[in-house]
């Protein structure tokens, strides 16, 4: 079998940035996704966010494309909270997303900040900090990364 280690900080804002996740229900999103990233035979290291953007760490199968996991947790887990009831004012996630690969070294940082979201978005705007990741990560800044 071969070795592979192929870790990504996903990251998913709710259409136009909406706080559309509402706390109380925001666990029950996190297990969905987890399920769907499961049956793709990856591994969900760690999910977490506010209202208006999820973070997720996860190892991708060498069988399956970034994309198209990023596609079937967009699509699943939207139709999924919007059919709940749980989430009565989320329209869906944006059209766009951010993944970025990480060394198997950067791993318990990387889960350690995704665990502190909270504390984080009580000095940063989710705007700043997703600008902030995309030109660390040497890519060219578009504002339509915000839809």
């Amino acid at each position: 079998m071969s070795a592979v280690s192929a870790l990504f900080h996903v990251v998913i804002n709710t259409h136009n940035r909406l706080m559309t996740i509402p706390n109380e229900a925001s666990e029950q999103l996190y297990r969905y996704i987890t399920a769907i990233v499961e049956s793709r035979q990856c591994r969900l290291l760690r999910i977490n966010g506010i209202e208006n953007h999820v973070h997720i760490l996860l190892e991708i199968s060498p069988t399956v494309t970034l994309s198209e996991l990023v596609r079937d947790i967009k699509q699943g887990s939207s139709k999924w909270a919007k059919n709940s009831g749980k989430f009565p004012n989320f329209t869906g996630w944006g059209k766009e997303y951010g993944a970025f690969s990480c060394s198997i070294h950067d791993k318990d940082r990387i889960i350690r900040y995704i665990m502190k979201q909270r504390e984080h978005h009580q000095s940063h705007t989710f705007d700043d900090e997703y600008r902030l990741m995309i030109e660390q990560a040497g890519l060219q800044w578009n504002d339509y990364r915000l839809t």
